[in-house]
Order: C-alpha cells, then sequence, then structure tokens
C-alpha cells in the first residue's frame, strides 16, 4: 500500500513524517491529520488518506473530524477561563451558579468535583428517550434532579457524556451563551483554530465520516437512549464489570455521528469536529503560556486523584485500566502517552483522537483521525508511535528541551 502524506515537515522531525506514512501502510489508517507546534512554531502539519469509508473525498488541510472526548479539553479549558477572570470559583458550590443542582442532595457539591469526575453523575438518575442528548435543557434539567450514584469526592468515574452538559451548564449560567459559542468567541475564532463544539451546517461538507475499526467489531455500548441499569447501588454500580462503562456510554448516539443533527448538536463532552492542526494551535497557547496564566495551568495539571485510585468507570474500559489521575477536566500524563514529560496534560477521544500541551518543552501536539481504533486516552498505537517519535526528534536537536 502507498500513501500520499501532503503538508509540511520541518528539518529534524522526518521520523514522526515516516511515522505518520506507517499508520497507513500498517495500522490500518483511513484518513488523518498530525500537527505539531514547538515554541509557538508548527513544526509539524500533515494528512494524508480518505475522508469517507469509499475512498471518494481525500482529506485535505481543512477536513474536520468528530474527536470524541479530546473535546473534553476544549471544555475544561472554557472553565479555566472562567476562574482566571475571577468569575468562577472552584470551590465553590455549583448551587451558586445553577441553583437548580442544589435538588438531590447536591446543594454543596462543589465545582472542582465536576472537572476531576468526582461529582458521582455518571448518568441522569432515570431514562430519558431517544434523542434526548440533543435536548441541553431536558438533559440539564435531569441531571439537576438526580442523586449522585455514589457519595460525591469519595471516589472518581469517568463522566464519559455528563460532564459536558455538567460544566457547560455552568459556563452558560455564567455567560449567558452556550459551551461552544464562548469557546468559539474567545478561544478558538481568535485564533483562528478549527474547532467546533456545535458545527455549524455550513462546515459539514469537510466532515470526514467515523468509521469502524479495521476489525469491523463494534464493542461500544448502546446507541442512542439515557438508559438506567437494573437497580444499580449507589456504590457498587451493579455486579457486571462494564455496567459503569455502559452506565456512563450508553446514550451517546453512535449510531447519528455521521449525521447532520450529531454534528449541529453541543455535546461538549464528546461531540467536538476540529483538525489536528486547530487542537495544536489551542494547546499551544497553554504550553507557552500565553491564553491561561502560570498559576491556573499549574492548577489545572495538578492531580485530584488519589495515589492509585481506581476510575470507577475506565477500570473495565481501556487498555489503561486501573489506577487513574484526573486534573481539572484534563488527562494527566500518568503512563507516559504524551511523552516523557510527567507534567504533560490534554485528553484523549475514543477511536484515538488526542491532543496535549507540555509547557516544560513548549510543545503541543494533536492527532485525529476517521478509522477508529480501540484507545481513547493517547495510548492508541497509531498515536504513541507519533509521539514517541516526536520526542526522539526533539532529543535529537529538533527544537525542544
Amino acid at each position: 500500500m502507498t500513501v500520499r502524506v501532503h503538508g509540511t515537515c520541518a528539518p529534524g522531525f522526518e521520523r514522526v513524517r515516516e511515522e505518520f506514512e506507517r499508520n497507513f501502510t500498517e495500522r490500518g489508517e483511513l484518513g488523518a491529520a498530525v500537527a505539531v507546534t514547538v515554541d509557538g512554531a508548527f513544526v509539524l502539519d500533515l494528512w494524508a488518506g480518505d475522508a469517507d469509508r469509499s475512498g471518494t473525498r481525500p482529506w485535505e488541510r481543512d477536513t474536520l473530524v468528530n474527536v470524541y472526548s479530546t473535546t473534553k479539553g476544549m471544555t475544561a479549558l472554557c472553565a479555566h477561563l472562567l476562574v482566571e477572570r475571577g468569575e468562577l470559583d472552584l470551590d465553590a458550590p455549583v448551587a451558586r451558579y445553577w441553583p437548580q443542582f442544589a435538588r438531590a442532595g447536591k446543594a454543596d457539591l462543589p465545582v472542582r468535583w465536576l472537572l476531576s469526575h468526582r461529582a458521582g453523575l455518571i448518568a441522569p438518575g432515570e431514562p430519558l428517550g431517544p434523542g434526548a442528548v440533543y435536548d441541553w435543557e431536558k438533559v440539564t434539567d435531569a441531571l439537576a434532579a438526580t442523586t449522585p450514584w455514589w457519595r460525591p469526592g469519595t471516589a472518581q468515574g469517568y463522566h464519559a457524556v455528563t460532564f459536558g452538559f455538567l460544566v457547560g451548564e455552568v459556563v452558560r449560567r455564567i455567560t449567558g451563551v452556550t459551551l461552544g459559542a464562548f469557546l468559539r468567541s474567545e478561544v478558538t475564532g481568535p485564533l483562528d483554530a478549527d474547532v467546533f463544539v456545535g458545527t455549524p451546517p455550513g462546515e459539514h461538507g469537510r466532515c470526514a465520516d467515523m468509521a469502524p475499526p479495521v476489525t469491523g467489531t463494534d464493542d461500544a455500548p448502546s446507541r442512542g437512549a439515557f438508559a438506567r441499569i437494573p437497580d444499580p447501588p449507589v456504590s457498587g454500580l451493579g455486579e457486571a464489570p462494564t455496567a459503569p462503562l455502559t452506565l456512563a456510554f450508553g446514550y451517546l448516539p453512535l449510531g447519528d455521528v455521521n449525521g447532520a443533527a450529531y454534528r449541529s448538536a453541543e455535546i461538549p463532552a464528546a461531540n467536538g469536529h476540529a483538525t489536528a492542526r486547530g487542537l495544536a494551535a489551542v494547546y499551544r497557547e497553554l504550553a507557552c503560556g500565553r491564553l491561561l496564566g502560570a498559576d491556573t495551568v499549574e492548577r489545572l495539571r495538578t492531580s485530584q486523584s488519589g495515589a492509585d485510585e481506581p476510575d470507577l468507570v475506565l477500570r473495565a474500559g481501556t487498555p489503561l485500566a486501573g489506577t487513574w489521575s484526573w486534573g481539572l477536566g484534563f488527562m494527566l500524563n500518568l503512563y507516559g502517552q504524551a511523552g516523557p514529560n510527567p507534567r504533560a496534560f490534554g485528553h484523549g477521544g475514543a477511536g484515538g483522537s488526542y491532543a496535549f500541551a507540555d509547557p516544560e518543552n513548549r510543545v503541543s501536539y494533536a492527532y485525529a483521525m476517521n478509522r477508529m481504533g480501540v484507545g481513547t486516552s493517547g495510548e492508541d498505537l497509531r498515536s504513541a508511535h507519533l509521539v514517541g517519535a516526536l520526542y526522539k526528534a526533539l532529543g535529537a536537536g529538533g527544537g525542544g528541551e
């Protein structure tokens, strides 16, 4: 198999380009892009392959693609912008900004626990019908009425989809606009970065179609309805090992991801559409200290997890199952998936997309693709090979420390 790689590659970073090409020739890639900045400048901006399974649309420089939970980093960033401006207090009760949230024993639950997956609200307490994920008010009202699945603050469990509604509603209550509108007006628009949460219909024509793994298997949970598993206790979340995973992911409308409704909706934990270049541009600002102050960056990448603390949801769901370390809305570099700097931070998405900032080396990285893989946290081999090659290049004088 041969593939034509497009874009730019600065001298010294050729090995990253080689691994990107190998993703197509050896690792089943369909269409993808990778972008890297060092010291604020792009040293890599590559794309290749097809934007659809039939091979009728080539991947272009401006091809947008669904990046699933890589979106969470953008959502968390919006909250931290408000913190830096003095409009949001991480230790204040959520109910200060969203009074209805005080129901069901949540009056004192702090904003910090929403960002660190410690709120115990991985799903609404009662089933909501198919398509409910497209109804912002319905979902947020249901979450405000929900009794947490475990005592908040005592455990962590990945809020796979609800994270975006919870954090997004706090942002909306403070700013008066939706999370996607705030992100566009305050971050991605001024940076001219192609990142959307709620993709305008006029941009749908450049969205890549998501494709299943090469094996053809699809082991994602359910297809489009909020669903409560039978009689799950607040502690334990059911006897089956995968019950929390099914509960947390079970209402994402995976069957609709290539449709207009999904692309236009705001699901701020899961349906961001972006280019790798756009994501790398946002993380570049964090890596270079130009978007948030140093104190804010230190705060957001400080672990909110206990030593060797398992994640009640992810422990059964990813190759990195077991202990987990969450910052305030960002995945921390516990396993080296973001290179050798343990202080790097970012977020990955289901299927393999990943983006991060490495402030100590002034590096940003983003990888986006449309062929789903098995990774969700930066451990997908396609990204892992790219990151490994990147830091070898940096160590060999490729522009970093």
